[in-house]
């Protein structure tokens, strides 16, 4: 169920006994890679208890249609935005015939009418109100009027709550957590494990001074984004940029070249590629003033010491990930790259000029070229998002390649 990885998941719940179902069913999207957010009923919660719902799925659980503490007072709209699937698991007979009626009365309801996301449901009821004609209409009513938009798993037959046996049992947990994965596509890199460095580090020379560069972190953030869009879990370990946190990724905020070396080796083991996308400070001071250097003369020595190569160090790693560096070069860009690919042991790097003020450091555009033993790839002048899909698309293709025929 990798397609379900970082898709954002909300559960409708309804009332009937088979709510209790719905807590299996959070833990089985969770684990799939899901975020899942629940939706609750007030028959649901003579059932099964909020608490149980938010303790799961580790967010709140949503199920008053006036929310004075969402933004602008409008929680239906802000849910219904942010689910890419809105899943009611159970779906009650009841729920059937309003939603079908297009009354908007709930919360569960005006999230239905106002989401442009998929809709699914899973039935649960008696099989006698199963197979009632009126039920069938309001389901078929449902069918007709979302169409493609609209997916329907089971009801499953056998023993039911009350005696009876016959259709109308909600389907196994995880059964529908799979269903609802066959729902996407499957990304270039659905289920890996993906590490990307970005922006510049900072050397402390004193408390109030350090030593950086003009790192924009546009071009890391842009291949974080375009990675997990592909499916992957994505770590970003960044520098400090002026840019917001990329939702659904894992952020790591650092400052020195040595602070992100220690992010990227706690990744080792759990990180199948790692692109460092990072400009990491070649030097820093040797020694850090406990107190503010006060001015005084004409110039001023500071000894430098080199810091740690942190994508060579991950790409000489025991556990080593493929590995993606960067090269931002002034002059020579692709002959120093190649020195870079050899000498650094990567699988690929990625070298662009850095002096053209068109695809410089704080350019919204790059033009780049990627390069790998057995050949390379050139990318002309485009968006950073726009090179950095395409970018994904090629390491996810030369990592797929490695895994099929590792070397050694």
């Amino acid at each position: 169920m990798q397609q379900l990885t970082n898709k954002r998941i909300l559960l409708g719940i309804t009332g009937g006994i088979a709510a209790y179902k719905s807590a299996e069913l959070v833990r089985h999207l969770k684990k799939a890679g899901a975020d899942v957010r629940v939706v609750m009923t007030k028959g649901a919660m003579e059932f099964i208890t909020p608490l149980t719902l938010q303790a799961l799925s580790g967010n709140p659980v949503h199920h008053a249609l006036l929310d004075p503490e969402a933004e602008a007072g409008m929680g239906h709209i802000e849910l219904a935005k942010w689910a890419d699937l809105l899943l009611v698991a159970p779906a009650s007979a009841n729920f059937l015939a309003r939603l079908s009626q297009g009354l908007g009365d709930d919360l569960l309801t005006t999230i239905c009418l106002a989401t442009e996301a998929p809709l699914a449901i899973a039935p649960a009821m008696n099989q006698a109100m199963w197979k009632d004609g009126t039920t069938q209409q309001n389901l078929q009513r449902l069918i007709d009027i979302k169409g493609k938009n609209f997916h329907v798993f089971g009801p499953d037959a056998g023993e039911q709550a009350c005696g009876d046996v016959g259709p109308g049992r909600m389907l196994d947990p995880e059964v529908i957590a799979a269903s609802c994965a066959d729902l996407f596509e499957t990304g270039l890199l659905a289920g890996i494990n993906l590490v990307v460095t970005a922006g510049p580090t900072r050397e402390a020379i004193d408390p109030v001074r350090y030593i950086s560069n003009h790192s924009s972190g546009k071009m890391g953030y842009a291949i974080a984004e375009a990675a997990r869009d592909a499916g992957a879990r994505v770590t970003l370990i960044s520098g400090p940029v002026n840019l917001p946190a990329p939702e659904r990724i894992t952020l790591k905020q650092i400052n020195s070249a040595r602070d992100m070396l220690d992010e990227a080796l706690a990744q080792m083991g759990e990180c199948q590629v790692f692109i460092a996308a990072a400009a990491v400070a070649d030097y820093r001071p040797l020694t850090v003033a406990n107190q503010k250097i006060k001015k005084s003369g004409d110039q001023i020595d500071i000894t430098m010491i080199k810091n740690p190569d942190v994508v060579a160090t991950v790409a000489h790693h025991e556990q080593r990930p493929f590995t993606v560096g960067f090269a931002a070069e002034t002059q020579a860009v692709e002959d120093y790259a190649r020195g870079k690919l050899t000498n650094k042991n990567l699988d690929m790097i990625v070298a662009n000029d850095v002096s053209r003020e068109d695809i410089g450091f704080n350019s919204d555009n790059n033009a780049a070229t990627a390069i790998w033993q057995e050949g390379q790839q050139s990318f002309d002048s485009m968006s950073k998002h726009t090179m950095a899909r395409q970018l994904i698309e090629l390491i996810a293709m030369r990592y797929q390649e490695s895994q099929q025929h590792p070397a050694g």
